[in-house]
């Protein structure tokens, strides 16, 4: 293996499902409803300070100290005080742009010395009165050593420089990732582990750009959708992305939701619990993880009301865990379990499931989408346990309940034996009973199989975005990768709450209309879709319509031609 664990592919691959477009109607939106007004890169800083004056202040303390006793060698160190090294290196510490640099005895990158200039100059501008000290801690990190300086005095140097950097990861985890993402709540789909959620989405160049990248120089990395530490899983994730294309129906259902709860939440004093931040995270939640059997509502209820708990306290506002406030955490378990307990009188369950259930709809295509992508980008595709079907889980302990894998493996031994005989037939029953998971299952099956059997494609193939045109060009995410004489197409969907209306397939002439890929020259030869089995017809601009006539996703293979004359042969 090589590169990282795949999270960036997760960012990815998450982001070319959000509407773009949408993003200042949801920003608007949060802050009238959440009463939040700052903006992300103000509230950045702010958590990574608050973890640094308390998880860590200890170690800063100790950092200064050393500092203190090495500046105090050189005539421009000697009257700086350990306090005002201290409070400089937290400076830098919380303005630090990225989870750690890499400075060893072999020395620094220049991607390491620009991104320790960048946290300096941040620093200058939140400390003014204190520029001598960040001038000395820039001196240290940049390596910046006396000509005449000895062995000894360089190894303090380098010591000084590696302690600082086993810091910088860590305030980022806990100051962004377990802090910020469970009190920013603009979008919590995007609150993602690597993440920028201010950020909200990434443009289908860029998705391409990145995997040009990948392949040309990471080509074995992981390629993630879930993990042990993901904040939602892949399937929730999946569902959320879909209100991004629906900001004013999402709008009118939160204002109605909320006006329906507004006598169900506990008051302390003039506060009401949970507050309209927290509200609004807990409307998000119940959408991207409720159920898809209603028969698991209890279970999911209890499930809910330890996550909030864990949710507020991470996010240390009202309540924490080394300070926990019972009566906040209390009051908003209470108001979980109102919510999710069925009656005559909760109005609001309803309202939630008739929007959900849409909402959840839409959710699997984003899920089957995403899980094809990943089995055919650039890298190795990576699979946390109980995602071979959908999968609801949330952050840890969450995502660490019991795997029913008895279930998936009678489960794939019935997709195998019934593939082997009538692939078409399975493919459409599959789709029928899409909630039942199995067809993510037989997606994951031809994938790896297709990966094994044209390994030479997904080991160094080149790699190469495909153009769409048409009425629904928009709706559509296709590359080629191609090695030799194999080639491999992927074709998905995406926005498809703007292509059918709920409960319908997003298949054929009528919703895809003129939609059609442009292929390379001398792409001309036998296909066929190596997920429904059957050959099929390609021109030089073969229609989605003709791709999309058995399922809403296709993965095109051809052996017998070799693109020749082609860039297509000589790059990534």
């Amino acid at each position: 293996m090589q590169g990282t664990s795949g999270y960036e592919f997760l960012n990815y691959v998450n982001g070319i499902f959000y509407q773009q477009q949408n993003q200042k109607y949801f920003t608007r939106f949060y802050k009238q409803f959440s009463g939040v007004r700052e903006g992300y890169e103000k509230l950045f800083l702010e958590k990574k300070q608050l973890i640094a004056d308390t998880n860590l202040v200890g170690d800063i303390d100790n950092l200064a100290r050393f500092l203190k006793k090495v500046a105090s060698q050189y005539r421009y160190g000697r009257d700086l005080t350990a306090n005002g090294l201290k409070e400089a290196i937290k400076a830098v510490l919380v303005c630090f742009p990225i989870y750690c640099t890499y400075i060893n005895q072999r020395g620094s990158s220049q991607r390491d010395l620009e991104y320790i200039q960048i946290a300096i100059s941040q620093a200058r501008k939140r400390i003014p009165q204190l520029l001598n000290e960040l001038e000395l801690i820039e001196k240290f990190l940049m390596l910046e050593y006396e000509a005449s300086s000895l062995v000894a005095e360089r190894s303090q140097w380098l010591h000084f420089v590696m302690r600082l950097q086993q810091f910088t990861g860590p305030l980022m985890a806990k100051g962004i990732e377990d802090t910020l993402f469970y009190v920013y709540n603009r979008f919590i789909g995007l609150n993602e582990v690597g993440a920028a959620p201010n950020r909200f989405g990434v443009s289908l160049k860029e998705f391409h750009d990145y995997n040009h990248y990948q392949q040309e120089y990471w080509p074995n990395t992981l390629n993630a959708t879930s993990t042990h530490d993901t904040k939602r899983s892949e399937d929730v994730r999946a569902r959320l992305s879909v209100i991004s294309e629906l900001p004013d129906e999402w709008e009118a259902q939160v204002k109605l939701w909320s006006e329906l709860n507004a006598d169900k939440k506990h008051r302390i004093n003039d506060q009401a619990i949970p507050d309209p931040n927290d509200e609004y995270f807990l409307y998000q939640t119940l959408v991207g993880a409720y159920p898809l059997d209603e028969s698991e509502l209890p279970e999911f209820k209890e499930r809910m009301k330890t996550y909030v708990v864990k949710a507020v306290r991470e996010a240390k506002v009202y309540t924490a865990w080394l300070r926990p406030d019972v009566e906040y955490e209390t009051g908003y378990v209470n108001f979980v379990d109102t919510l999710l307990t069925p009656g005559k009188e909760n109005i609001f369950l309803e309202k939630l499931q008739n929007f959900q259930q849409r909402i959840a709809e839409y959710g699997m295509y984003n899920s089957l989408s995403q899980l094809l992508i990943k089995l055919t980008a650039p890298g190795v595709p990576d699979f946390y346990q109980g995602t071979e079907l959908w999968d609801l889980s949330l952050v840890d302990p969450d995502n660490r309940r019991p795997v029913n894998y008895e279930k998936r493996s009678q489960a794939l031994q019935d997709i195998q034996a019934r593939w082997q005989k009538q692939p078409v037939a399975l493919v459409k029953s599959l789709l029928k009973q899409r909630s039942d998971g199995r067809i993510k299952l037989l997606i994951t099956l031809r994938g790896l199989a297709a990966r094994n059997y044209f390994r030479n494609v997904f080991r160094s193939g080149t790699y190469q975005a495909l153009k769409v045109t048409g009425e629904r060009a928009d709706h559509v995410v296709a590359f080629i990768r191609h090695k030799g004489e194999h080639t491999v197409i992927t074709v998905v969907p995406r926005f498809v709450t703007g292509l059918v209306e709920p409960g319908t397939v997003p298949l054929g002439k009528a919703v895809w209309g003129d939609t059609a890929i442009e292929l390379p020259r001398g792409a001309q030869a036998s296909w066929k879709d190596w997920l429904t089995g059957q050959p099929i017809n390609l021109g030089d601009t073969p229609l989605l319509a003709d791709m999309f006539s058995q399922l809403p996703l296709a993965l095109l293979v051809s052996e017998n031609h070799s693109l020749e004359h082609h860039p297509l042969d000589g790059q990534s």
